[in-house]
């Protein structure tokens, strides 16, 4: 199955959509951490963190390594590079809408001329 844009855009702002999620990801972005050591940062068993983990994963915002019996995850810096990129583009498009509705506005209600006072 190949995977769309919109699919990814999907994945990522699922992922982004949990407060403990995003939390997690900005200690990873700072810095590696083992999985049990974020485990040991909430107040949720080791198994919910690492789902919260693998939902990250999954959507490409951290990678996990292996060292010795220890998972280390880390912040992958261009997934959220591309998050805030797709932000960009979407403010791009509201701007442009407004602007057209304040130009629809102007058009319809010019300021009045000298005469008119």
């Amino acid at each position: 199955m190949v995977e769309t844009s919109e699919d990814r855009a999907d994945g990522l702002f699922h992922a982004l959509s949990d407060r403990t999620r995003r939390d997690i990801l900005r200690r990873v972005l700072a810095g590696e951490h083992s999985v049990s050591t974020l485990a040991a940062s909430y107040d949720m068993s080791f198994a919910a963190v690492q789902k919260h983990v693998a939902v990250l994963e999954k959507a490409g915002l951290i990678t996990k390594r292996r060292k010795g019996r220890e998972q280390l995850t880390s912040g992958d810096v261009a997934a959220v590079r591309s998050v805030a990129e797709m932000l960009d583009e979407l403010e791009t498009i509201w701007r442009g809408r407004i602007d057209r509705i304040d130009a629809l506005l102007a058009h319809d209600n010019p300021p009045p001329t000298e005469n008119e006072n």
